[in-house]
């Protein structure tokens, strides 16, 4: 949760006598380049006033909900430690500009969970007929049924005529009936008044009750300039030349309710607390199930996912697995179980099977790589009961969040697999999920300036690096080469709106390949849009959203090695007369690593850049696990945490490495020096008392403590917590200003792992077979980190002879006349 800046609890500010009120249009920042604050800002906020309800009602959008109701039960979570009353609601909606003679705004409020599955694919019906980010809606589309469940706020245009206002009015009538009002939304405008009185001789008119509401756009007034210059990026203009187009006051701020009882009758108020009452719908009654046809007819989704993950065992273990690994695997499908997410794994296993049938090489990753019954499913690769990987790290029930299953596959054929899933389920059952794009320093830094009217070149020079950005010193003395006074005005304006902008969303993307599927209709739970793609469509709500609501996707991603892996297997699989699968290619082979150690990995995955190269030398892999620490240790966490040269130095003589008895199952595979994320948490459960809940708490508190804080609460339980159980306080502050180096960069261990799989194989075959390596990397491209000129060179002082392309001789892909001769494809022509 974003940190929020520090203001009154509701009960400091709520006066005795002052009306109650629940704020019914709010548009938040997921109104892009509208709405100029957070969803959480507008819920606190609404909170501290003691306001009753606030709904939030994005444009044609339901995309801010789910941080609002983070918000919200954070809010009522602390509520009830300090057991106090908690009545404030939060309220589900959407606005909608509907074209007419007159353009007038159509607020729609889900009274319950049907109100917003109707909402829901009104929005996906508007979504889906228009391109990507927009929606035309008429008011002929608008049907009896369209909003059925729903309140429905007509917001009619200003200035207009008593008669158009009480035409809108009698149309909401006859298709809304008592669901239908009329807002007032006064603005401490001049014709306030006027305007107040043609909303009440409408409502008279035709019995259309009228009620309170604010437009509100950000939660306090001096959101304002940065409302202003929204409005500017927005219009492609300079601010002071916006006119009209810029509010001419800041009342669309979340007012007081003492402000609010001087704008409002007593009575327009009281309505708002009226359609509240009114609006029962919350997010945790979704509801959500996984299709039901991945499970045969006549077993059970737990009869079903046991019978594969013993079939699994029987392929994998023919002589039975160890005592320790069978209770792993009994352990984690009692706790699917409990959880019910058997679905959700059959679907997994579902999907990397009819991609193996397809001869589509695939592969797990991540935190998945932690559990025995993905193994044994075909999921993962990585034998978990070989090493020490922490199950909790993927799945656990104190956590109460969905696993996260990563799957690799080609990345030139993942489009077979993706189709796959639309057809199996239709395309009103799955859809991507979204990806937030945000605003970030450069980005921010550059419209804002724009909007302010700043020089291009000036604009230009302060964007192009931000590392400056962390303190207001560097940021100062950078100005200032700028030719900038830091206390000017003008550049105070910059800078400080530059700060609000960044992480703002700016616009909805696809996740790269996070899948969403349900039972029945997909736009009946989140609305679904299209995207730039033709055959793809996202739903309004990204990876967080899901993990907030316990919804789970599917993810299916793209990795460019697997498509060189698998053209190199396929041309040996030729020469060898024999399908050749991964599996084929020997684990301990001694040239393989001494090539390695050598640093002769130029295209190899994960270990071919030019600091893993100069690594590579010093740390000498000589085994699998060596290859998982190398692949994680050029890495920003543990560069910034200090944890390279110590583990080089207790790697090159043992006696350097030092780790208390407590701690040996966490710290001994690496020498006393925490690597891994997996490694960090199992330091604090053995040695601090965590529970695996608490433990990923602190991971997850890892990832975002330099964006938003939230490591400080923790440092006192490590630092005693080791100190008590080590009797060594330097060691126990030692580690803990590891953990704060991690950063957002640690690595997780299961994610190494499976990368350390991949980077052994493509040297094997860049050890054994040069020739397929290069044609599979060829046929392959666009991928990895040399151009093919430069893999083309490094294969010739491998021996294998390159024949040029030829309109001769060559095909459209790289062919091989012979193991150690490659023949270039046309497509590698440049034209």
């Amino acid at each position: 949760m974003s940190s929020l800046p520090s203001l009154p609890s509701p009960s400091s500010i709520t006066r005795p006598g002052l009306p109650g009120h629940a704020e019914l249009h709010c548009v938040s920042s997921f109104s892009f380049q509208h709405g100029a604050s957070s969803p959480q800002e507008l819920i606190a906020r609404a909170h501290q006033l003691g306001y009753s309800a606030l709904a939030i009602t994005d444009d044609c959008s339901v995309a801010g909900v789910v941080r609002a109701y983070a918000q919200w039960k954070e809010l009522k979570e602390d509520a009830e430690k300090q057991q106090q009353d908690f009545s404030f609601k939060l309220i589900v909606g959407s606005e909608f500009t509907v074209h007419d003679d007159e353009p007038f705004k159509l607020v729609a409020l889900a009274r319950h969970r049907e109100g917003y599955g109707h909402l829901s694919e009104f929005i996906t019906s508007l979504r889906r007929d228009s391109p990507k980010g927009t929606y035309l809606l008429r008011r002929d589309q608008v049907t009896e049924s369209s909003l059925d469940g729903c309140t429905v706020l007509i917001v009619p245009p200003r200035p207009c005529s008593l008669e158009v206002i009480t035409t809108l009015a009698t149309w909401a009538q006859a298709l809304f009936g008592d669901r239908a009002w009329l807002a007032a939304e006064l603005f401490a405008a001049w014709d306030d008044t006027v305007w107040l009185d043609l909303l009440q001789q409408a409502s008279q008119a035709t019995g259309v009750p009228l009620v309170a509401a604010s437009d509100v756009h950000f939660h306090v007034r001096s959101r304002k300039p940065l409302h202003d210059v929204m409005t500017a990026i927005r219009l492609g203009k300079p601010v002071n030349e916006c006119g009209m187009a810029l509010q001419p006051n800041a009342e669309r701020h979340l007012r007081s309710r003492l402000r609010l009882a001087r704008r409002y009758p007593a009575h327009l108020l009281q309505a708002t607390q009226v359609i509240a009452a009114g609006c029962n719908f919350n997010l945790k009654t979704l509801g959500y199930e996984y299709p039901p046809e991945i499970v045969p007819a006549g077993r059970t989704p737990t009869e079903q996912l046991r019978h594969l993950t013993e079939a699994g065992i029987a392929r994998l273990y023919p002589q039975g697995p160890d005592p320790k690994l069978r209770e792993q695997i009994d352990k984690e499908l009692l706790l699917i179980q409990e959880l019910k997410y058997e679905k959700f794994f059959l679907t997994v296993e579902d999907v990397v099977r009819h991609a193996r049938e397809q001869n589509i090489l695939c592969q797990g990753r991540g935190s998945a790589a932690n559990s025995a019954v993905c193994y044994c499913l075909g999921v993962t690769s990585v034998d978990p009961g070989r090493s020490n990987l922490l199950f909790e790290r993927f799945l656990s029930k104190e956590r109460d969040e969905p696993p996260d299953i990563d799957v690799d596959f080609e990345h030139q054929r993942r489009p077979e697999v993706i189709a796959y899933l639309y057809g199996k389920y239709g395309r009103h059952r799955t859809a991507l999920a979204a990806t937030v794009i945000s605003y970030r320093t450069r980005s921010a830094v550059r419209d804002v300036g724009k909007a302010l009217g700043f020089d291009t070149a000036v604009i230009d020079a302060l964007a192009k690096s931000h590392q400056w950005w962390e303190t207001s010193d560097s940021l100062n003395a950078r100005l200032r080469e700028l030719g900038l006074e830091p206390d000017d005005l003008d550049v105070r304006q910059w800078t400080t709106l530059t700060q609000q902008l960044i992480d703002k969303p700016r616009h909805l993307s696809q996740h790269v390949g996070g899948f969403v599927i349900a039972e029945k209709s997909l736009g009946w739970m989140v609305p679904i849009e299209n995207t730039a793609m033709p055959d793809r469509s996202v739903i309004q709500w990204d990876k967080d959203d899901l993990e907030t609501l316990g919804l789970l996707k599917v993810d299916v991603l793209a990795l460019g090695m697997l498509s060189a892996i698998r053209r190199s297997l396929d041309f040996l699989s030729r020469f060898y007369g024999r399908k050749m699968t991964m599996q084929d290619i020997p684990s301990k082979d001694q040239a393989t690593y001494d090539m390695i150690c050598e640093a002769d990995t130029v295209g190899v995955f994960q270990i071919e850049s030019r600091a893993q190269m100069s690594m590579l030398p010093r740390l000498r892999p000589q085994c699998y696990y060596d290859l998982v620490v190398q692949v994680a240790i050029v890495r920003p966490g543990p560069i910034q945490g200090g944890m390279v040269h110590p583990f080089l130095k207790s790697r090159q003589d043992k006696r350097n490495a030092y780790y208390p008895p407590i701690l040996e199952k966490a710290l001994a595979r690496t020498n006393g020096v925490p690597i891994f994320q997996e490694q960090v948490m199992q330091i604090v459960i053995l040695g601090a008392g965590f529970t695996p809940g608490e433990a990923d708490q602190l991971r997850r508190s890892m990832a975002a403590w330099k964006r938003k804080g939230g490591l400080d609460k923790f440092q006192h339980r490590i630092v005693e917590g080791l100190t008590l159980s080590t009797e060594n306080r330097p060691f126990a502050e030692r580690i803990f200003e590891m953990i704060k180096g991690f950063g957002e960069y640690g690595f997780p261990e299961s994610h190494a792992a499976g990368f350390a799989l991949l980077a052994y194989v493509s040297a094997w075959l860049k050890c054994h077979e040069p020739g397929t390596f290069l044609a599979g990397l060829l046929n392959a491209q666009p991928m990895g980190f040399y151009s093919p000129s430069q893999l083309v060179q490094d294969a010739r002082r491998h021996d294998v002879t390159v024949l040029p392309a030829d309109v001769s001789h060559s095909e459209v892909e790289s062919t091989m006349d012979d193991r150690l001769t490659v023949r270039l494809g046309l497509q590698l022509i440049g034209g």
